[in-house]
């Protein structure tokens, strides 16, 4: 059975511990989500030369933010990770194991390394966590479901290409304006897994939307499940 493939607009780490409208959402995606084999993860959050899986047995929860609640630094999230199934992946496709999640050079090779994921591994999720939009240097505090025009703009290209399934586009997104993908994201590791998801789906794959929304000017929210046609 082919699985779904889900991407997620993370936002605030807060989200790990307040009750809102995104949380609710991810919620009710969870109920439509099949059981998988295992969860395909692809980190916004590393940046590392050539591609790398993470192979370890209990992979640590890191923290990787500051200035936030005490509470919020004790969230634990001890899932197993999948030793072998990693270790199969890495063989297969010539990856480095190590402590670090899959990551690439921002270039087409992601969309590549996204179809071989889901030729590999039917039975698993892919689940990108990224932002479509996502400048922290412009964060504006005073409008928390707001968004500059530039940022909507943005948000709203990505969506029509995801719509279409117009890889092309995705994989070269300065293509809709240098300046509007700098003011989109001064840097792309945050925007380059949503190419994984392109690369692990195809056009008759049904598309949805289960939340959309940006907060404090700059940060987009959007999720996107793309699910086989039929299912």
């Amino acid at each position: 059975m082919k699985m779904p493939v889900l991407f997620v607009g993370h936002g605030s780490p807060m989200n790990a511990i307040e009750e809102n409208a995104f949380t609710g959402a991810l919620r009710d995606v969870r109920k439509k989500l099949p059981t998988p084999t295992a969860v395909c993860v692809v980190s916004a959050h590393w940046v590392t030369s050539g591609c790398r899986v993470l192979d370890v047995p209990w992979p640590k929860t890191i923290h990787d933010f500051y200035g936030f609640p005490q509470r919020l630094y004790e969230v634990q999230y001890p899932a197993p990770g999948a030793v072998q199934e990693a270790k199969r992946l890495a063989m297969e496709h010539h990856l480095v194991t190590g402590a670090r999640m899959v990551q690439a050079d921002f270039e087409y090779r992601h969309v590549r390394l996204g179809v071989e994921m889901a030729e590999y591994a039917p039975g698993a999720v892919v689940q990108p966590p990224l932002m479509i939009v996502h400048n922290l240097h412009k964060i504006n505090w005073e409008m928390p479901h707001a968004a500059y025009a530039s940022a909507e703009e943005f948000d709203l290209k990505v969506k029509e290409a995801i719509d279409k399934h117009d890889v092309e586009s995705l994989s070269a997104p300065d293509r809709w304006g240098t300046s509007l993908l700098a003011e989109a994201h001064p840097t792309l590791e945050h925007y380059a897994p949503i190419l994984y998801c392109l690369g692990s789906t195809d056009e008759r794959d049904r598309v949805s939307y289960p939340y959309e929304g940006m907060e404090f000017g700059t940060i987009s929210m959007r999720m996107a499940l793309f699910e086989a046609a039929g299912a």
